[in-house]
Parts: C-alpha cells; sequence; structure tokens
C-alpha cells in the first residue's frame, strides 16, 4: 500500500513523501495514528496544493526578510556607556539592550534571540552586529557606543 505521510516517521520519511508500506503497518499503526493518508488521487493533489502553498509562503517570508535586511543596514543605533579608568568601558552593551535601542531609535521591532552577538560589546566605537533574519538573509547592523 502506498501511504502519503503527514508527519516524519522514523526509519520510514519525511513528511510529504510518498512511501509504499504493508498492508498491516498501514492499517494497524500509521493510518489510526494520523502519521499518514492512504495514496489516492484526491490525497496526491492536497499534497500538491500544500506544497505549492508552502513555497509561496516561504518565498513572501524570504522577501519580507530582505525587505527588513535592507532597512537594517540603512539605519544605526547608537548606544550610551559609562566610562572606567583611562576611558576604558565600564560594564558591557548586551544584546537585549540592542535590541530596545533599535526599537527606540530606528522603530524596528528585532528580536534580541536574531542578534548574532558571540559576547557582548565591551569597547567604545562603531560595531557591526550581524543580524539573523531568515536561513538565508543575514543583515549587519551598526551600533556605536558612544561615552556617556
Amino acid at each position: 500500500m502506498e501511504v502519503v505521510l503527514l508527519e516524519d516517521v522514523k526509519a520510514l520519511g519525511k513528511k510529504g513523501q510518498i512511501v509504499k508500506v504493508n498492508d498491516g503497518y498501514a492499517r494497524n499503526f500509521i493510518l489510526p495514528k494520523k502519521l499518514g493518508v492512504e495514496a489516492t488521487s484526491k490525497n496526491l493533489n492536497d499534497l500538491k496544493l500544500q506544497k505549492a502553498n508552502e513555497e509561496k509562503l516561504a518565498a513572501e517570508q524570504l522577501a519580507a526578510a530582505k525587505e527588513l535586511a535592507a532597512r537594517i543596514e540603512k539605519g544605526s543605533v547608537t548606544l550610551t556607556m559609562k566610562a572606567g579608568e583611562n576611558g576604558k568601558a565600564f560594564g558591557s552593551v548586551s544584546s537585549k539592550e540592542i535590541a530596545a535601542a533599535a526599537s527606540d531609535q530606528l522603530s524596528l521591532e528585532i528580536d534580541k534571540k536574531k542578534l548574532v552577538l558571540g559576547e557582548p560589546l565591551k569597547t567604545f566605537g562603531t560595531h557591526e552586529v550581524p543580524v539573523k533574519l531568515h536561513r538565508d538573509v543575514t543583515a549587519k547592523l551598526s551600533v556605536k557606543i558612544v561615552e556617556a
């Protein structure tokens, strides 16, 4: 029996694949647990429509991410930090503070988890912070840290 998988099944296949399985395995495991449906012409057509819809959504998300990346790269965020002895920075700037500053200064809602910051920024000057917006889109946000 051929079955269209609705979810990933270990040692059988991924979601959306058409696999050939024994009748008993399909009747007793895959169909009752809603892991797949029988590969009829209606179900195959539904699968084709669903894949087309997912591709359309993915393309829209990619376009939105590219647009946001362009807006991010145009802007710059300025943060102030106290200076300690000999003009050295006192403290650090974290991704949470950068995200809040981007929200205030650029009116962009950037999730702090999307900022790829290895460690907090501890020096004055201009830093390029990568922002991972999509699997294929990474923007560079210019962060300027000045002395308070």
